[in-house]
């Protein structure tokens, strides 16, 4: 059992799926859009998810339309979906209610904590969780306790005002010293590629998730 909510991302194949079943994770990602490194097909996941059990499988989507996301929804049975930043606020209104909403946001640089702030403001009730993606924006725990683009102080209150999950490299902090300052609702974390088929070295995962484990 785990200390707080992780999703993992980018799952391509069946090493990873069962890796974060197995440590409990909240969410099994897979990405749909077609187009994308990580994408997979339909039938992939199908297969997939009668190898895991007690995890909500989330389709996530950078680009794709509301027919496209809908129609991944019912042939999988999706019980939550994650969708792009450029996602219109007016398809995610339309899918309120239907499943549960994560809507990412890449945090880069030059974002400011206004814009930021005023996208959170204007989502915040057609969406679940705010995913606020620091990795793919290049950006690490120490940016942030420099202040760039914005600093501790400013993502504690986010936290306390959004549901958030957040991918943000710690690098020398571990996940629980993390939230002790930061009560963030969980982390994302990514999948890799198999050194080959069934072979994959999972040692800095087992330490991210052996420092959120609660003993019972």
């Amino acid at each position: 059992m785990l200390s707080t909510k992780v999703k993992a991302s980018a799952i391509t194949h069946l090493t990873d799926a069962r890796y974060f079943a197995a440590w409990e994770t909240e969410w099994l990602g897979f990405m749909l859009s077609p187009g994308s490194e990580a994408s997979v097909e339909l039938q992939l996941v199908a297969a997939l998810r009668e190898w895991v059990d007690g995890v909500k499988i989330c389709g996530e989507f950078s680009l794709a339309s509301l027919p496209e996301i809908e129609a991944a929804i019912d042939v999988l049975g999706l019980e939550t979906i994650q969708l792009g930043m450029l996602t219109p606020l007016e398809n995610l209104q339309a899918l309120r209610g239907k499943v549960e909403i994560i809507q990412e946001i890449v945090v880069e640089a030059y974002l400011t904590a206004e814009e930021l702030s005023e996208m959170m403001k204007e989502r915040k009730e057609a969406v679940d969780y705010f995913l606020l993606q620091f990795n793919k924006g290049g950006l690490t725990w120490p940016d942030i306790q420099e202040d760039t683009p914005f600093g501790v102080e400013q993502l504690a209150q986010w936290a306390k005002q959004y549901p958030l999950l957040i991918d943000l490299p710690l690098e020398g902090t571990t996940p629980t010293q993390f939230l002790d300052q930061i009560p963030v609702k969980g982390f994302s974390v990514v999948g890799a590629e198999e050194e080959k088929v069934g072979v994959k070295s999972f040692d800095e995962l087992d330490e991210f998730f052996e420092d959120l484990e609660v003993q019972i």
